[in-house]
């Protein structure tokens, strides 16, 4: 920490600090999954025959956006949304059946102070009990943090979706409190949980994603040997 002239203390300086790139519609290759720029038209109807297999409307309701049921509602929402703003989206695809099967965006961006946030978050029942989950937020994030050199990514969700804060807390983004009454959702309260995590962070994190990633973690029947939060544990012991 340094002082100033009247030994007020200030934060920790971050010399040679330059504003950072903006993301790019860039593609992700992965192992299982390939994230891929979203094409809100091209992509609407395969990611909608991925969601119907949820069987119910239970993913939209913490969202501001949906229920959505067709590729045109898909379209129409995501285009309207997008409007007049810089954020980027992606499809993920899993590379073994070349099916959409989820979507992530990279939104609220701060290229000046280093600051991006995922969010609409989606994803579909095609990735449960696969690698796929894992491996497409690993890749976004190595994104984030190695290529474009963000110091602080971002995720927030309703303080009530507690599946979404423990997903975002399993990949390792860290709880820093709630803020109250944001805005109105579908005529109720919502109250935003915010996470984040952070460059110096972003190390331990990736190394967890990478040794929970590796075929040696998993048995035979594609069970996982360790979870993510025990790996990412054991490394900061």
């Amino acid at each position: 920490m340094t002082t100033n002239e009247y030994g007020q203390i200030l934060g920790a300086e971050v010399p040679g600090w330059t504003p950072r790139s903006l993301p790019t519609k860039v593609t992700l290759d992965g192992t299982f999954c390939k994230v891929i720029p979203l094409d809100f038209e091209k992509h609407a109807e395969g990611l909608m025959e991925a969601y119907k297999l949820e069987g119910n409307d239970k993913m939209w309701t913490y969202v501001p956006v949906g229920p959505l049921h067709t590729a045109e509602e898909f379209t129409k929402s995501f285009t309207a949304m997008q409007e007049g703003k810089t954020d980027v989206h992606f499809a993920i695809v899993d590379k073994k059946t070349d099916k959409l099967v989820g979507q992530f965006g990279l939104r609220r961006i701060d290229e000046a102070n280093g600051v991006i946030e995922v969010g609409f978050v989606f994803f579909s029942p095609l990735m449960q009990k696969s690698r796929i989950g894992n491996e497409a937020h690993y890749l976004l994030a190595k994104y984030i943090f190695d290529d474009l050199q963000y110091r602080r990514y971002e995720w927030q969700c309703h303080s009530l979706n507690q599946p979404s804060r423990n997903a975002a807390e399993r990949l390792g983004f860290q709880f820093e409190g709630i803020f109250r009454k944001i805005f109105l959702l579908r005529g109720a309260n919502r109250d935003t949980a915010w996470l984040s995590m952070l460059d110096d962070e972003w190390p331990v994190c990736k190394k967890a994603f990478e040794m929970w990633l590796d075929d040696a973690n998993f048995n035979e029947d594609g069970t996982q040997i360790k979870c993510l939060q025990d790996i990412r544990a054991s490394l900061l012991e």
